[in-house]
């Protein structure tokens, strides 16, 4: 364990904990913990995580900017992506995963190259997602946790692993809690589309 894990660990913990709790300021504190996490991964050579960072510091800064203006000018609500959205989607990120898995294989000295592209690739969707404030989300974070906490315990990354399995925990808490945000939005909406009228 070094203290550039330590630190990359604290700031990203911050930050998904904000992210569960709909806090914009997620965002920022994102944008810092990638910066750490991507230098870490070099070290590793988890080479699709450090270009998954460099995507997360571009998307953090769109999400930040989408959260604050996204519903023309005011702040994005949570809404749901739906079955159809998501069942596009997933098979996409399948068919990448495996193409960048095997340019990873023959090219690089990379380590586990599948589950690494696999990591990279559900977690650009899970982001997008995010970035959109939409429920499911945390569906992709739950899958990319379930892989990356054995991937990163096999890179001796155990602080990594640990905190990525925490991670999994909070993906399930926020879940929950967005959809209840969700619910009371909805709730909230009808309750005025039925006033006004």
């Amino acid at each position: 364990m070094t203290p550039l894990e330590i630190a990359a660990s604290a700031v990203t913990t911050i930050s998904i904990l904000l992210a569960g709790r709909n806090s914009i300021h997620t965002w920022w504190t994102g944008i810092i913990g990638c910066v750490l996490f991507g230098l870490l991964f070099w070290q590793a050579k988890l080479y699709a995580d450090v270009a998954l960072q460099v995507f997360f510091v571009l998307a953090s800064t769109f999400g930040w900017w989408q959260w604050l203006y996204g519903n023309k000018g005011n702040s994005l609500p949570i809404t749901r992506a739906g079955v159809r959205t998501i069942a596009k989607i997933a098979p996409i990120g399948v068919l990448v995963a495996g193409a960048y898995g095997a340019m990873l294989f023959h090219y690089t000295d990379a380590y586990a190259p599948y589950l690494d592209s696999s990591i990279l690739v559900f977690s650009v969707i899970a982001q997008w997602l995010l970035m959109q404030r939409k429920l499911e989300s945390w569906w992709f974070w739950l899958l990319v946790n379930t892989v990356a906490v054995p991937l990163f315990a096999s890179r001796e990354l155990y602080l990594t692993a640990f905190l990525y399995a925490c991670y999994w925990v909070n993906a399930c808490i926020a879940y929950r809690h967005w959809r209840s945000l969700s619910a009371s939005d909805l709730k909230s909406d009808y309750e005025v589309s039925i006033a006004s009228k």
